[in-house]
């Protein structure tokens, strides 16, 4: 099994996001978990990557030529995709996981996150995704979540498909434990 992890590449302001996703990538290798990531040594991508290899685990990182110089793409994973784009990227690192778990990260995190839920509610995957709210880090965007499922855009099934745990063992428990909800493709749906 692979997890795609979307995460910082800062590492944000407080200890406890370095901690976080030092404790994760500890916790993917121990459980024989691989991870996949955006191939990078910075911010809380290194810190992750460098935290499944210490633990004797599986990293598989995947970075666009046009980051490599920013990112500074990471020579001691076991393996390293380069790609064009940053669509290739995201679809390769989709293709290559069973599951997709995100944490503390900017805009480009969001995104990712995102386009994998929204991936989930369309239909074109049956994959775990998960947010893992590290110090009430997402309390907003879960409330604001709560407030479009409230307001009629958002159906309470397709919230139930984003798994929000505040503990990285829970999470990991959630996602091996995932069955996928049966539902016919959203854009088949009558009652959206």
């Amino acid at each position: 099994m692979r997890i795609c992890v979307y995460l910082g590449s800062s590492a944000g302001t407080l200890p406890i996001y370095r901690q976080a996703a030092e404790q994760f990538g500890t916790l993917l290798a121990k459980r024989g978990i691989g991870l996949v990531y955006g191939g990078g040594t910075v911010g809380l991508m290194g810190v992750i990557a460098d935290a499944v290899c210490s633990a004797g685990g599986e990293v598989i990182g995947v970075i666009p030529e046009a980051l490599r110089a920013r990112e500074h793409d990471h020579q001691g994973i076991s393996e390293l995709h380069v790609v064009q784009t940053m669509h290739e990227r995201k679809a390769l690192m989709a293709n290559l996981a069973d599951g997709f778990v995100t944490l503390p990260g900017g805009i480009g995190t969001f995104e990712e996150m995102f386009e994998a839920w929204c991936w989930s509610q369309l239909g074109y995957h049956a994959k775990p995704v998960g947010l893992l709210d590290v110090g009430g880090f997402y309390s907003g965007l879960r409330d604001f979540i709560d407030h479009v499922v409230s307001q009629g855009f958002l159906q309470p099934r397709h919230r139930a498909m984003l798994l929000v745990e505040k503990d990285p063992e829970a999470m990991l428990d959630r996602i091996a434990g995932f069955v996928p909800p049966e539902t016919e493709h959203w854009l088949g749906d009558k009652d959206v």
